[in-house]
């Protein structure tokens, strides 16, 4: 691609080559007019301050020409630098109207940076129209996962309230469990906020990682050995991490959740080891994987892979977005993997010594 000089070297060139134009045509049309005149109209030279009629009509023709040229190159500017900041101008004022899809529109005559500014203004736009679809999208998940749990509550409560049902232990089970649903899902949403906004804070110690670790795979154990799943752990004890344990055990529960409810019984390895100054944490199952060209997408908020892991079983859709929010603040990353047995693993990594802000 032809590369496009700057703005400032094309209007120096131009202004320079219209004063030499201008130039060229006042002395070397001049010595021309003269010679022609001497040789042939000698009469025609004023010899006095004041010219003739045909060095007149020369001095006419000369400005007309210097106009002609001064007017061409202001056009040729014009165009390649009025023309883009006009049509920017104009898409500015639909944007404001809400008008999202405005683009700026420019030719092959723009010059450099007005062409940048076009190219940056529909990259800008795109953004804002991509974000905005992405909010509404957002507002509506939001509100189809707040609706399940706050309808039951309610045909629940409504039901105690007439005496539809009888109260007892697991009608106030039942409560407490969409009441926890709630609270998770508000929690995750609020994880993801402050990490959007960059204000996601850790509270970092130095912790032997894998007895944290231990106390929440022993609280998930039954849970996953009633749904046919075998735990197993391989966690070095002596791995000393400087992290959130807090959030470093929500992320494991998130990861450990999300096997129990899309992942084919079997064997069910959670592992913790380091590698020169990374720590990695990894939940692996043994089924029915996850495609790899939906890999990279499954850590987005409200994504879910059709149909190898299916939806029955439930889950908001945040828990992989809160996963990959939190390794993010702890510097590292989260990637997700088919195994060579048809599973799935989920890696975190991070540093092992974190710089303390």
């Amino acid at each position: 691609m032809k590369s496009a000089s700057g703005l400032r070297r094309q209007i120096i060139k131009s202004l320079a080559v219209m004063t030499m134009g201008i130039i060229f045509l006042s002395v070397f049309g001049s010595y021309v007019f003269y010679g022609v005149a001497t040789a042939y109209m000698p009469g025609s030279i004023s010899e006095t301050w004041m010219p003739s009629q045909v060095e007149m009509i020369w001095i006419i023709c000369t400005i007309i020409t210097a106009l002609g040229i001064a007017l061409f190159v202001a056009i040729r500017l014009s165009r390649r630098i009025l023309t883009p900041l006009n049509s920017v101008s104009f898409s500015l004022r639909e944007l404001a109207q809400g008008i999202l899809n405005a683009r700026a529109k420019t030719d092959q005559h723009a010059m450099g940076e007005t062409a940048q500014l076009v190219h940056d203004f529909n990259a800008m736009a795109e953004r804002l129209q991509y974000m905005t679809r992405e909010r509404e999208f957002w507002n509506a998940a939001i509100a189809h996962e707040l609706r399940t749990p706050v309808t039951i509550l309610r045909g629940r409560l409504q039901g105690l309230a007439e005496g539809v049902f009888t109260p007892n232990n697991d009608i106030f089970e039942g409560l407490l469990r969409q009441v926890e649903g709630l609270n998770r899902l508000i929690e995750d949403l609020r994880v993801l906020s402050l990490n959007d906004s960059g204000h996601l804070e850790l509270q970092l110690d130095e912790v032997m990682l894998a007895e944290e670790l231990s106390v929440v795979i022993e609280s998930f154990t039954s849970t996953l050995n009633a749904r046919g799943f075998t735990l197993k752990q391989q966690l070095d004890p002596t791995l000393k991490v400087r992290c959130d344990v807090i959030r470093i055990r929500q992320a494991l529960m998130a990861l450990l959740e999300n096997a129990c409810q899309h992942a084919d019984p079997g064997a069910l390895t959670v592992r913790l080891n380091s590698s020169e100054d990374s720590c990695y944490l990894s939940v692996e199952d043994e089924g029915p994987g996850i495609p790899a060209e939906a890999a990279t997408n499954v850590f987005e908020a409200f994504h879910r892979v059709e149909p190898s892991r299916s939806r029955k079983s439930g889950g908001s859709g945040l828990g992989l977005a809160v996963v990959k929010a939190i390794v993010e603040a702890h510097g590292g990353h989260a990637i997700c993997q088919s195994t060579s047995a048809g599973g799935t693993i989920f890696i975190l990594s991070w540093p092992i010594q974190l710089e303390t802000k």
